[in-house]
């Protein structure tokens, strides 16, 4: 979870000609599939897809609200982000939470395309994992199931050279404990 504070700010209303304070406000702001999930029931297109879609200033901000667990926050607030208060949003985001890494193995590639919020509900559906880790840090959930793909697949199945060298270390281990010569 992240926290900002966004300063008091001063606005003028061109509308009524008055100036009026918008008072400082603590955000507590969570990157999860929860709210990755609100906005791409907004927006229809996959938010975790970079290439795809090039994201607006009013869709990167709208997420920012769906990111948001503080109740009741007015609308204006979000206009009185500083420039200090969006760049520790976007290092919360990047920012990977554990310490898991992978090789850059292909063969343990799980990229299958675009990622969408349904896909990763997907995901923790067959890997047993339960809904309430929605809210955890989005590349921390993706790190669990990432691991959960890795540990139950397949057995990489051995070529007939290393079935071939395995028989002959058995046969020969099984000569040695025996005595056999043949």
């Amino acid at each position: 979870m992240l926290t900002i504070t966004i300063p008091e700010t001063e606005f003028y209303d061109e509308k009524t000609n008055e100036f009026s304070v918008v008072k400082e406000q603590k955000l507590k702001l969570e990157h999860s599939l929860l709210s990755i999930s609100k906005w791409e029931s907004k927006w229809h297109k996959p938010y975790l897809d970079n290439k795809t879609y090039k994201k607006t200033n009013s869709m990167n901000l709208d997420y920012i609200k769906c990111m948001t667990i503080t109740q009741n926050v007015p609308d204006i607030v979000y206009s009185c982000l500083t420039q200090e208060n969006i760049d520790d949003i976007v290092k919360y985001i990047s920012d990977p939470m554990t310490a898991t890494w992978f090789s850059d193995d292909p063969k343990n590639n799980t990229d299958s395309g675009i990622v969408t919020s349904e896909l990763i509900y997907y995901w923790m559906v067959a890997a047993g994992i339960p809904f309430s880790c929605e809210k955890w840090h989005i590349n921390r959930l993706l790190v669990l199931i990432k691991i959960y793909g890795i540990k139950n697949g397949k057995p990489k199945k051995m070529s007939q050279k290393e079935v071939a060298a395995r028989y002959k270390a058995l046969n020969a281990a099984r000569r040695a404990q025996f005595e056999a010569k043949g």
